[in-house]
């Protein structure tokens, strides 16, 4: 863990970018599985805005927001439990590809949810940590609602 916070985010690009494999592989397979059948403006409203801010934070320290880990361990907890999150969250992508059903939407919600949520709180991450706040409700109220 370096002493000096770097303005690029290391492992939460490398999160960030395994977690979009395999919903760009999705989105070119299934056009129609991001249909929103359920529609409420302010919610699609604020998780886009946690999603885009969770994105930008995963990648990128700004400056004078991010206090960085307090340890080496709590960096590494943070860089384990995170790939263990994304290994999970490729693993039911991969089984449950073909299939909407609650299990993959609350799945698919609540692991990248929690993966920013876990991201900004051990990075001290003020920006992280609400975007992510914002996010996480959002974005599993939709995938619940636009399943089935």
């Amino acid at each position: 863990m370096p002493d000096k916070i770097s303005i690029i985010n290391i492992p939460g690009l490398i999160f960030l970018i395994i977690i979009m494999i395999p919903n760009f592989i999705y989105a070119a397979k299934c056009p129609e599985g991001f249909e929103e059948k359920w529609k409420n403006k302010i919610v699609e409203t604020f998780e886009q805005v946690g999603r885009f801010g969770s994105f930008i934070c995963m990648a990128i320290n700004i400056p004078k927001t991010v206090l960085g880990f307090e340890s080496s361990a709590s960096f590494w907890f943070c860089v384990i439990f995170g790939a263990l999150l994304v290994a999970a969250y490729c693993i039911i992508w991969y089984f449950w590809f073909w299939k909407n059903t609650l299990f993959r939407a609350l799945s698919l919600s609540i692991i990248p949810s929690v993966l920013f949520l876990l991201c900004g709180i051990m990075s001290r991450s003020i920006l992280l940590t609400a975007f992510s706040a914002i996010f996480a409700p959002c974005h599993i109220l939709i995938s619940v609602k636009n399943c089935g």
